[in-house]
C-alpha cells in the first residue's frame, strides 16, 4: 500500500495559513488601523498570479490558499474594527504608534 500525503500536508498548511492571518488582522488593525487594506490585496493579487504559474502542484495550491486568505483578510480588518467599536477588542490608546503601555 502506497500513502500520498499532499492532501494531508495541504489541509494542515491550509489550517496553519488561515491560523497565521487572524492574529495578523488583529495586530494591523490594533497598530495600523483599516488603512491597510490594500496590503492585504496586493499580497493576495501577487499569490494569486504567482498560484497560476508555479507548475509544483503543493506549492501552487498552498500560495492559492495564501491569496485567498489575504484577499478575505480585508473584509476581516474592517470587521475588526467594527469588533472594536463594539468593545470586543481593545481599542489602541492614542500616541506613539509602537509605545508600550504602562503598568
Amino acid at each position: 500500500m502506497e500513502l500520498h500525503f499532499t492532501g494531508i500536508i495541504i489541509g494542515v498548511a491550509t489550517f496553519l495559513i488561515i491560523g497565521l492571518f487572524h492574529p495578523i488582522v488583529i495586530k494591523c488593525e490594533y497598530y495600523l488601523g483599516v488603512k491597510v487594506w490594500w496590503v492585504f490585496l496586493i499580497m493576495g493579487i501577487a499569490t494569486g498570479i504567482a498560484s497560476l504559474v508555479v507548475k509544483h502542484v503543493l506549492l501552487s495550491t498552498l500560495l492559492a490558499v495564501w491569496a485567498a486568505s489575504s484577499l478575505w483578510s480585508i473584509g476581516e480588518l474592517f470587521e475588526q474594527r467594527r469588533r472594536v467599536e463594539r468593545g470586543w477588542f481593545p481599542r489602541r490608546p492614542e500616541g506613539k504608534l509602537w509605545e508600550k503601555k504602562e503598568k
